[in-house]
């Protein structure tokens, strides 16, 4: 009789609380832990400090390790499982240059408050600080990075710090938390009395529900707002409350924007949606937050690519109600009127009730003609190119062409970093929260391969698509060795400009056209190397082939497909809004250069 997955974890989370004392080492332990905790996957690389560790994983079957070719990406697959369930992601690296690879996964992780365990190998304990083989400070190293580090040096402490590792990890603001395991810690054994059921600590204690008082305050400034603006970012994902904002935003008929981190927490369909904001956002989007005398900011932290110059966006004395759980990102960068400490879904809930209990409706007279004023910067089209060209591949109109291609379906889209990044965030239209995913905080480059595995091991039956350019997807290609050793068809869009784009236009716009190192001379046949690692790799050098190139790659679901697009090498992202301007001061095309 064959055992489904769900009744090896019941089985395995019962056998992590036994109903007597047996003999267990280290090793065993964290594995009956993290079966406690539900772990379904674990990326990683061994090494002789994580051999005991490796071995217990052998010995069970409720947990499945996926073997990478590179510890940076373990953590960037852990990280994407966790941006798309909402689940702690967990990785696995040995000391040394184990854990040193993972540092850029786990602070790309940190810089988005993704909720991670990283467990990390290390010297025996006899040996710490002796210069022994493969040693690093690894609580040193990564404390600027984790939202928490540990050293366990006895075994008998292990659970419990399992315990408050996943908790940490999960709870309040989220964030990756670094275990730093010793050799000999692995291998001690001792009795073992079960996983504990909770754990305390008073130093850590996150503020879940609102202020009422404030809630109340901010539901009214709301209510007599003439010219109102809800900016939404990551935060309202990491709670699981895009549907309380949605219902928020639908009974008052006010609009909304979304940060990069943001997009799909209120539906891009949607009219009163008014696109991304920030750098590379929409002119209707911009000017509503500049002008604006009312602003709800919910799960977001006034990032300086979203603000632009902190003093142009200063000079409108707007009224401002910032929410958030994390209480050192309310007025970090921006004083706020009215702060709220607590989880985004709780108070938005809380607030929702106050406004149906009060039965006030919004100024309509005021409100419609913010709508108009708004519909005036809207008219404008910013996100508008040469749709008409048939002679080079414009990138927007291969993302374009996937939106209108997969509107409705179970699609997740994961992005490196550069411009595709922005033309994915500008023309993809994202209507369902955790589909969009991207490194937005850190900004790192090689994260979407190893996104799309994590997520397509969550979600096997969704389709994936990574969209990268010919730069980006070189830091972490090896791992298509991955998907084919796991059987993990992704779909891997590279928009080959032949240029580290993003580079090319500041040094365009800001250098005076003088391209220092930014052109990608001897870049591999993509097609022969996706063909190499056992994939199918497609060359689309014409417009016209775009759509039916994405129709072939979608019919071989079970296959992963590179398709190399050669796109236009000069094309920019706009709007742009230069280093040191107003969020208002944006370029809106090459003619404003």
């Amino acid at each position: 009789m064959e055992i489904s997955k769900a009744e090896m974890q019941s089985a395995a989370a019962a056998q992590a609380h036994p109903t007597h004392s047996e003999e267990l080492n280290g090793a065993e332990i964290l594995v009956r832990a993290m079966q406690a905790e539900k772990v379904e996957y674990v990326w990683g690389y061994p090494g002789g400090a994580v051999l005991y560790i490796y071995d217990a994983l052998y010995k069970q079957e409720s947990i499945q390790h996926i073997l990478v070719r590179h510890e940076q990406a373990a953590v960037h697959a852990a990280d994407g499982y966790a941006r798309a369930t909402g689940d702690v992601g967990v990785a696995l690296v040995t000391s040394g240059p184990g854990l040193t690879n993972a540092v850029t996964g786990i602070a790309t992780a940190y810089m988005d408050s993704i909720p991670m365990v990283i467990i990390a190998g290390q010297v025996p304990t006899a040996a710490i600080g002796l210069d022994a083989f493969q040693e690093c400070d690894t609580v040193g190293i990564t404390r600027p990075i984790v939202k928490h580090n540990f050293l366990v040096k006895d075994v008998r402490e292990l659970a419990v710090t399992l315990k408050k590792a996943f908790h940490i990890a999960r709870s309040g603001r989220p964030g990756p938390v670094v275990v730093d395991v010793p050799k000999d810690v692995s291998f001690k054994k001792i009795p073992y009395t079960g996983y504990p059921e909770q754990v305390s600590m008073r130093s850590y204690n996150p503020v879940r529900k609102g202020h009422g008082g404030q809630i109340r305050k901010a539901m009214q400034l709301l209510l007599n707002a003439k010219r109102p603006y809800i900016y939404t970012g990551g935060g309202v994902l990491l709670s699981n409350a895009s549907s309380e904002l949605r219902t928020l935003v639908d009974m008052l008929g006010y609009p909304c924007t979304n940060t990069l981190m943001g997009l799909g927490a209120y539906p891009a369909s949607d009219r009163k949606f008014l696109g991304m904001l920030g750098m590379h956002g929409t002119i209707e989007a911009n000017n509503a937050m500049q002008n604006c005398d009312v602003l709800l900011a919910v799960g977001a932290r006034f990032d300086d690519r979203v603000i632009g110059n902190p003093k142009h966006f200063a000079q409108n004395e707007r009224k401002i109600i910032h929410i958030d759980i994390d209480p050192s990102s309310i007025s970090k960068r921006v004083k706020v009127d009215i702060p709220i400490v607590g989880d985004v879904k709780d108070v938005l809930t809380e607030m929702i009730g106050m406004i149906r209990e009060a039965g006030t409706k919004p100024d309509a007279k005021a409100l419609a003609g913010w709508w108009e004023t708004i519909e005036g910067w809207r008219s404008r089209d910013c996100l508008a190119y040469d749709r008409n060209n048939q002679d080079v591949i414009k990138p927007q109109y291969v993302i374009e062409t996937l939106s209108k291609m997969t509107r409705g379906q179970d699609v997740y889209v994961t992005s490196d970093v550069g411009q595709h990044q922005m033309w994915a965030a500008q023309y993809y239209g994202f209507d369902e929260p955790r589909r969009w995913i991207n490194s937005g905080g850190l900004g790192t480059m090689g994260v979407g391969i190893p996104y799309a595995m994590g997520i397509k091991m969550a979600r096997p039956n969704s389709e994936v698509f990574c969209v990268t350019g010919e730069g980006s997807v070189q830091m972490c290609i090896q791992e298509l060795s991955t998907c084919l050793q796991y059987n993990t068809p992704i779909k891997v869009l590279s928009l080959n400009n032949r240029y580290l784009g993003m580079v090319r236009q500041w040094q365009e716009i800001e250098y005076s056209g003088r391209y220092s190192h930014s052109y990608m001379d001897a870049l591999p046949n993509f097609v022969k190397l996706a063909e190499a690692y056992g994939h199918v790799g497609l060359l689309v050098e014409r417009p016209q082939d775009v759509e039916g190139a994405l129709l072939e790659a979608r019919k071989l679901k079970d296959r992963t497909v590179f398709i190399d697009f050669r796109t236009d090498p000069t094309e920019n992202v706009f709007p742009m809004v230069q280093a040191g301007k107003g969020i208002t001061e944006m370029l809106l095309g090459s003619e404003d250069l």
